[in-house]
């Protein structure tokens, strides 16, 4: 599941991750990942952080407390180290930026590979 309030970035993501990816959900924003998670119940979730209505820490942490075990991965453009810890405080298994989606596979196919449920 892709999570982002951007169109473009969303394709640019959904292009980065074709390889890999049987099939991928798109939303727009924080307020409408739980019921695409429970709709689908993807394997990862690409969480944006910057969203106008429910942003990716808020949303994460929702998702987390209602299904402990899905796995979210922060993709944005935020490089800052306090906001990358309340990242991973919500429940991310992990975070990357936007800048750097050459090697968006290999965490991809990584934070799949980890056994830890949620990856918490």
């Amino acid at each position: 599941m892709i999570v982002d309030d951007n169109a473009a970035v969303r394709r640019i993501i959904r292009h980065a991750v074709s390889e890999i990816a049987m099939e991928v959900v798109e939303c727009a924003d924080g307020e409408e990942v739980l019921p695409l998670y429970e709709k689908h119940h993807p394997d990862l979730v690409l969480m944006d952080i910057g969203m106008p209505k429910v942003d990716g820490i808020t949303a994460t942490t929702h998702l987390k407390s209602r299904f402990p075990q899905a796995k979210v991965f922060m993709l944005t453009g935020i490089d800052d180290e306090s906001v990358r810890s309340l990242a991973l405080e919500s429940g991310a298994c992990g975070y990357a930026l936007k800048r750097n989606l050459t090697q968006l596979d290999e965490m991809i196919l990584r934070a799949l590979e980890d056994q830890r449920p949620g990856c918490s």
